[in-house]
């Protein structure tokens, strides 16, 4: 049993070193920052490493030698990407515009897999409460928003927080109920101008000045 004891100490020690030299040789990088092919070689080197700690009968080549095939791996790609620009589209992919001049693009969000909730939070990250506001927002290949935010003199910049009345054409009656407006009032609010139904909307929101931003659907389609 002592040991058992002593194998798994000498293992895990072992294993926590050779893991540490790997993540080192892959380069220095923000978790925000990493890219499919390192989150891949980060996962499979846990797996590696649970094997080798939780099998100390087998062999601890059966856990080096695939961690070694990982790095060189992860070293082939990176020197790769750098030469071509090709490939490090496929593996990382582009930026795409998901807001231009205030209006959301919802056909490149669905393309992305990107969803309104997503947007609204990275936006609230960086203290911008109202889409109107944006000049520009990017997602980034590593998921990252980049936002440039309209002149702040700009006539159509809001002022204070916006909430969200409906999101991809469905009503927000948790808002609703918050601002003291209900579903027929919006209605006849989009219908003014010129909008049958609230499926047509990507996102509306209203201010604390109660002026109406609206977003059509698929402008950019």
């Amino acid at each position: 049993m002592d040991i058992q004891i002593g194998t798994i100490l000498f293992r895990t020690l072992l294993t926590y070193l050779l893991i540490l030299v790997i993540l080192r040789l892959m380069g220095k990088r923000e978790i925000g920052e990493l890219s499919v092919l390192d989150l891949v070689v980060f996962v499979m080197l846990a797996e590696i490493a649970v094997f080798s700690i939780e099998e100390p009968d087998k062999s601890l080549y059966h856990a080096i030698l695939p961690m070694a095939v990982l790095l060189a791996i992860q070293r082939l790609t990176a020197f790769i990407s750098l030469k071509s620009q090709r490939f490090r589209e496929w593996f990382d992919g582009t930026p795409c515009i998901i807001i231009k001049h205030g209006k959301v693009d919802e056909y490149e969000m669905k393309k992305q897999r990107y969803n309104f909730n997503d947007l609204l939070v990275q936006l609230r990250e960086k203290e911008i409460y109202s889409i109107q506001d944006v000049e520009y927002a990017i997602l980034e290949p590593n998921g990252k928003l980049s936002v440039l935010q309209k002149d702040e003199n700009s006539s159509d910049h809001s002022t204070g927080y916006s909430a969200i009345l409906i999101a991809d054409g469905k009503f927000q009656f948790d808002s609703l109920k918050r601002v003291k407006k209900n579903k027929s009032w919006l209605l006849n609010e989009l219908k003014k101008r010129g909008y049958e139904s609230e499926e047509s909307i990507s996102i509306c929101s209203i201010d604390e000045q109660g002026e109406l931003f609206i977003d059509e659907k698929n402008e950019y389609e």
